[in-house]
């Protein structure tokens, strides 16, 4: 496993131990680095109008599209690092 990989894993782990809840923009942050860093490019139908919160996270995602998943690994590790500290 790769340094970048291990971090990733740890990042993970540490995301679930947060003393307060994020806001739901860096949820949404937090939801589209880690899809682009483990799955790659968004793919499928956008969300209907009705369904908010798959739709937010879909668009989320596609925001990112063409961000390789090493900078969207890195990109999640560094956000999780700045939750944690503050």
């Amino acid at each position: 496993m790769s340094e970048l990989d291990q971090a990733f894993a740890d990042a993970q782990e540490n995301v679930n131990k947060l003393t307060s809840r994020p806001d739901n923009d860096q949820l949404l942050q937090l939801y589209a680095l880690f899809k682009q860093g483990s799955k790659g490019d968004v793919e499928g139908k956008r969300p209907g109008r009705l369904d908010m919160v798959k739709r937010a996270k879909y668009d989320a995602w596609a925001k990112l599209t063409g961000t390789s998943s090493a900078d969207a690994k890195q990109g999640y590790v560094d956000l999780v690092a700045r939750l944690t500290q503050g």
